[in-house]
């Protein structure tokens, strides 16, 4: 084991340590999908972006917004994934115009929600469970 690993302790946080100065994929809680450079982090895995672009799909279309420096706290992080550059250009992906593919990426969204709203009703209804951000689903 190299001197440098044994300095740093394992933990969530630690281990981002060789993800920094590479590009990133952040999916946030909220749905949204940023990449950025990592250049740095802290012990809470709060993270700062640089050159982060914001990008939403639809079918093989995407759509980029440039957002340049983005803090991110680290409890709206779902995943984070090292974006690997020798493949990146090879995915079947086309950029397509902002302002289409925004329209059909937020009827996406309403759609969703709503069957999201739907599924909560029928499980609390009929089985009990909580609602989303009802009692017992704070931290």
């Amino acid at each position: 084991m190299a001197e440098m690993d044994v300095l740093i302790p394992f933990t969530t946080s630690g281990s981002l340590v060789d993800c920094v100065d590479k590009k990133m994929l952040v999916v946030l809680r909220d749905g949204r999908k940023l990449f950025g450079v990592l250049r740095s982090y802290d012990q809470f895995a709060n993270l700062v972006l640089e050159d982060t672009v914001e990008r939403i799909y639809h079918g093989n279309q995407y759509a980029e917004t440039r957002q340049g420096v983005f803090l991110i706290r680290g409890e709206n992080v779902v995943l984070l994934g090292e974006v690997d550059l020798d493949v990146e250009d090879e995915v079947p992906l086309q950029p397509g115009p902002r302002a289409e593919i925004q329209e059909q990426h937020q009827a996406e969204v309403v759609a969703r929600k709503r069957r999201e709203n739907t599924k909560a009703t029928i499980l609390y209804e009929e089985f009990g469970f909580c609602r989303e951000g009802g009692e017992g689903d704070g931290y």
